[in-house]
């Protein structure tokens, strides 16, 4: 994406950077690219792969944090990733 400003991946959303992530691979597969920018894909990819799976990641856990209040209705506890707690 020569010319541009890439977003910092850390600020892209799990939509954005598998878009992101989608275009680099097809980039790659196409062939043909100077060694450097090759390289540079590659390296954005594999932290966009990161990106997304932490998101995802975060997104199980609010799954699996889903607790009953009383009546039945469910919540969601804010927990991050780093302070769960494995209940299995």
């Amino acid at each position: 994406m020569p010319g541009t400003t890439e977003t910092p991946i850390d600020r892209l959303t799990f939509d954005d950077a598998l878009a992101e992530l989608q275009r680099a691979v097809a980039e790659l597969e196409t062939g043909g690219l100077p060694l450097e920018r090759s390289i540079a894909l590659y390296e954005r990819g594999v932290a966009l792969h990161e990106r997304c799976a932490g998101l995802l990641a975060e997104a199980e856990l609010k799954v699996q944090q889903l607790v009953m209040r009383a009546g039945g209705a469910l919540t969601a506890i804010d927990v991050r990733p780093d302070e769960a707690v494995d209940s299995e």
